[in-house]
């Protein structure tokens, strides 16, 4: 399965959520579907999306929080993890796509590639309440379906192939994804009252 079509799937339902990705091919196929203010692509920070998008999720209870990361990022950052399963925000849903690869840095193979860790045991054993792991787009949907609708953590570790985008760069940079970022949160809470 290509990363790139899982996030493509979800796009549409991505619309009225707050989105934190990684950084690299991740990051540039949810900007090659289409730019909105809800997104944030955290260049430059490998491991840290979870971490942000948690703080999202504890800070903005009626938002619904999403962190599009992958599996280097999450082995960089393993306590996030822990830390998301202490909290329990029910608003967020962490959608990690292991694809074995270091893709963005390199190509060099992860952990998961052995067949050592499993991010999926990983999240469950930190306390993770809902983890799903899938290797299908159906079953990747489903999960996702599952996930949205669920008002409890989910993390969904999604097997995909080490297949990255043909070019790397947006024409929006971080300082300028940041405000806009900022700003729409900022506005949205404005009209709900919050």
């Amino acid at each position: 399965m290509l990363r790139s079509r899982a996030i493509e799937a979800i796009y549409p339902a991505l619309e009225d959520k707050i989105v934190v990705t990684i950084m690299g091919a991740c990051a540039q196929e949810l900007y090659d579907c289409g730019h909105r203010d809800n997104f944030f692509y955290l260049q430059h920070a490998m491991g840290l999306a979870s971490s942000i998008g948690l703080g999202l999720a504890l800070n903005l209870p009626d938002e619904r929080v999403v962190v599009l990361d992958g599996d280097g990022s999450v082995l960089m950052n393993l306590g996030a993890l822990a830390t998301m399963a202490r909290y329990r925000p029910p608003n967020l849903t962490h959608i990690i796509f292991d694809n074995g690869s270091l893709l963005s840095t390199g190509g060099f193979v992860t952990h998961t590639t052995s067949g050592l860790a499993d991010l999926a045991s990983i999240a469950h054993g930190s306390g993770a309440p809902h983890v799903a792991a899938v290797n299908t787009p159906y079953d990747f949907m489903e999960a996702v379906g599952d996930a949205f609708d669920r008002d409890d953590l989910s993390v969904i570790v999604c097997r995909v192939d080490a297949v990255g985008p043909d070019h790397f760069g947006m024409d929006l940079k971080l300082p300028e994804n940041a405000f806009r970022f900022e700003r729409h949160i900022r506005e949205k809470r404005l009209m709900t009252g919050d």
